[in-house]
């Protein structure tokens, strides 16, 4: 019997590239996505790569009673994926209320609707912003929780909770794999889909991109005094294709009897941290281009290093990440190319 799953956010980054894995798996996907920091074009990419085009609902998931009536018109299904949050650190420390109003209320009241419609799994799209500056690297689903440095990390934190609580309460009803991601970037093979940000990106990589298609007339690398090798911070970057067959796997353990507890936790990273530079410099290796970028202080909410520990995902989950970092930046740039280019 074909699986019916709800991916809210799925017109975004890493849902839309989630939902083409699971439509080649033979997934019935209904997307939920508000197109705050999406377009509406990118059903018809999954389309093109998959040759199935999602059903579709425009909702807001902080708007509890628009979620209603979609859950009511999608009726059955046997799993929810939630994307749909805001997520950039810096945004999130300007605007805080903005960050709990969509990524807290938000997941409030998708789990009002998946009790209500007795929808018992649920994939949970965390961060390793929940670790905030650990102490120890790489950090392991076990490392302590501390104190978020940022309202989106915060954010992530609270979900988790609220997640467990609700599991608390009412048993068996619910299932839960929370999925912490480290850095996603890098684009479908096929140029088609891939990170689109409305506005000035708040990420590294779509930065590179846009400054080296000249939409942006300079980089700018937040900080070269930090206790790391080269100066510049440290993160582990995972291509989004990895994260997003991740999720397959994650959902197939849900739905296996038996298989899964109420509640587990996997890191999704490569277990390698690079640099800022280090991904400049691998950037520059497959485009061929020479990157404008400028040195300046700082950025609020920012951590200094953290990579993961994927042993757990490895072992239980029989998954790793294969692409390389050079494969994350030359993706990104095909996909850069290829907007502007239909775009122009």
């Amino acid at each position: 019997m074909t699986k019916r799953i709800i991916v809210t956010g799925g017109a975004g980054y890493i849902g839309s590239h989630t939902c083409i894995e699971l439509i080649q798996r033979g997934v019935s996907v209904v997307v939920l996505d508000d197109l705050s920091n999406s377009s509406i074009d990118m059903l018809d990419k999954i389309e093109a790569i998959t040759g199935e085009k999602p059903e579709f609902y425009k909702v807001d998931v902080s708007d509890g009673a628009a979620l209603a009536q979609a859950f009511a018109s999608i009726g059955t299904a046997d799993g929810v994926i939630h994307f749909a949050a805001k997520k950039a650190v810096g945004e999130s420390v300007e605007k805080p209320l903005l960050y709990y109003q969509c990524n807290v209320m938000g997941l409030v009241n998708v789990l009002k609707e998946m009790a209500r419609h007795d929808v018992g799994r649920l994939i949970f799209s965390s961060s390793c912003t929940v670790y905030g500056q650990p102490e120890e690297l790489p950090v392991g689903e076990a490392s302590p929780i501390q104190k978020a440095q940022s309202p989106y990390g915060n954010t992530k934190q609270i979900g988790e909770e609220i997640i467990q609580e609700q599991i608390s309460a009412v048993g068996e009803k619910l299932r839960c794999i929370s999925l912490r991601y480290f850095n996603p970037v890098g684009a479908h093979p096929s140029g088609l889909i891939g990170e689109l940000p409305l506005g000035v990106p708040a990420n590294l990589m779509p930065y590179i991109t846009q400054t080296a298609i000249g939409l942006r007339q300079q980089l700018k690398v937040y900080g070269d005094d930090y206790n790391t090798d080269d100066g510049t911070a440290v993160r582990d970057y995972i291509h989004v294709v990895d994260i997003a067959k991740a999720h397959v796997v994650a959902m197939d353990r849900l739905l296996a009897v038996d298989e899964a507890g109420s509640w587990e936790v996997f890191n999704l990273g490569t277990g390698t941290g690079s640099s800022v530079l280090e991904v400049i410099q691998s950037f520059e290796r497959t485009s061929g281009l020479s990157l404008n970028y400028e040195i300046v202080g700082r950025r609020p909410g920012d951590v200094e290093a953290v990579y993961a520990s994927t042993s757990k995902a490895n072992k239980v989950l029989g998954w790793k990440a294969e692409l390389t970092l050079d494969d994350m930046t030359r993706s990104a740039w095909l996909w850069e190319q290829n907007i502007r280019q239909a775009n122009s």
